[in-house]
């Protein structure tokens, strides 16, 4: 056997969306900050979020994150966030996957019943409360960066559908967040084609006619996600919701989303739907949940912002190295449209 790149791969799994974690074999990476060295991946070394995501060691429907060092000194660690086509600012469920793999592989030392620790996201400084029973995470609670709203109740033109009525929100990333029920989507596995082609469309219409800037970072990125959300509900008294969300390029995120479900706060706050602490109980397609709530308000800019929790349990699949044979005539891998609907 000869390699002439090796990677070690925690992989991961949190709601069913696949975030697995490189705990070595990354080398050096130059920048000040978690947000530069994710720029230096993405303009220098994307080569290896390429080898690791494209088949044939890889699939659209995986997300991989690279343990990095912190550079704030508040954070024991830093990792930077690669997804189907971008290097998203924060991923909840990718928080979540992380946290577990460090703590259950030893990287950073496990305290029984609670762990706290501090990691370092292109977004900022995320405060993470891992509660740990046996040497195992049962569950992972972060704080996010705050969430608010961009524009409520906005039109946005969609062919084939007339005149949609939209939310716009950053949760981590930016979200066009539309509501199933006026689409005729009931949220169900068994329509996850459908509501990935049309959540691609939708995202590429939101993103021509409703331009964002993020007010504090104008470097991160616009609207790239889709967010389709169920109608609200009362179960035993804690409010509920199910929603789908869309990955470019076209695939449905098969958890709850965190960074989802913190835009998400951020419009039912800002629709005075929703209280400060109030439980919120987000559902994906497949069932899985993510519990959530505001911890409290802020203002990032000129927004009214809150800061959000969410909390959720990941699971180690597999321990692995992925390597590179210099003969290989896929070293970046390829992609094919009966699985990646769009080029990336």
């Amino acid at each position: 056997m000869r390699w002439s790149r090796v990677v070690n791969v925690v992989k991961c799994h949190v709601g069913g969306e696949i975030n697995n974690v490189v705990t070595g074999g990354i080398g050096d990476v130059p920048g000040s900050t978690v947000f530069e060295k994710m720029k230096h991946f993405r303009e220098h070394r994307d080569d290896l979020r390429q080898l690791l995501l494209h088949e044939p060691r890889g699939s659209v429907t995986q997300c991989v994150n690279f343990v990095v060092p912190a550079t704030d000194p508040e954070a024991q660690m830093g990792y930077v966030i690669a997804e189907s086509t971008e290097y998203p600012a924060m991923s909840g469920s990718n928080t979540m996957c992380v946290a577990t793999a460090l703590l259950e592989t030893g990287m950073i030392p496990m305290v029984e019943p609670v762990t706290d620790i501090v990691l370092e996201a292109p977004a900022g400084l995320i405060r993470i409360r891992c509660t740990c029973e046996n040497g195992k995470v049962t569950s992972v609670e972060f704080e996010n960066q705050p969430a608010f709203a961009y524009e409520i109740g906005v039109p946005l033109e969609l062919d084939g559908y007339g005149t949609l009525t939209v939310d716009v929100a950053w949760g981590g990333m930016a979200y066009v967040l539309a509501d199933a029920d006026q689409l005729g989507l009931k949220l169900q596995p068994d329509e996850a084609r459908e509501i990935c082609d049309l959540g691609q469309k939708l995202k590429t219409a939101a993103a021509e006619q409703i331009p964002v800037v993020h007010p504090t970072n104008p470097e991160f990125a616009g609207i790239t996600q889709t967010e389709f959300v169920g109608p609200l509900s009362r179960t035993d008294g804690v409010l509920t919701a199910r929603n789908a969300v869309v990955v470019s390029p076209g695939r449905l995120d098969r958890s709850p989303c965190g960074t989802g479900t913190s835009a998400r706060l951020a419009v039912l706050k800002a629709k005075g739907l929703v209280e400060v602490g109030e439980k919120f109980v987000h559902e994906s397609v497949i069932g899985s949940r993510f519990e959530s709530r505001i911890d409290r308000l802020t203002k990032v800019g000129t927004y009214d912002a809150v800061v959000p929790r969410v909390s959720g349990q990941a699971y180690i699949t597999e321990l692995s190295q992925v390597g590179l044979d210099p003969a290989d005539p896929f070293p970046t891998g390829y992609t094919l449209s009966d699985t990646w609907p769009t080029a990336p």
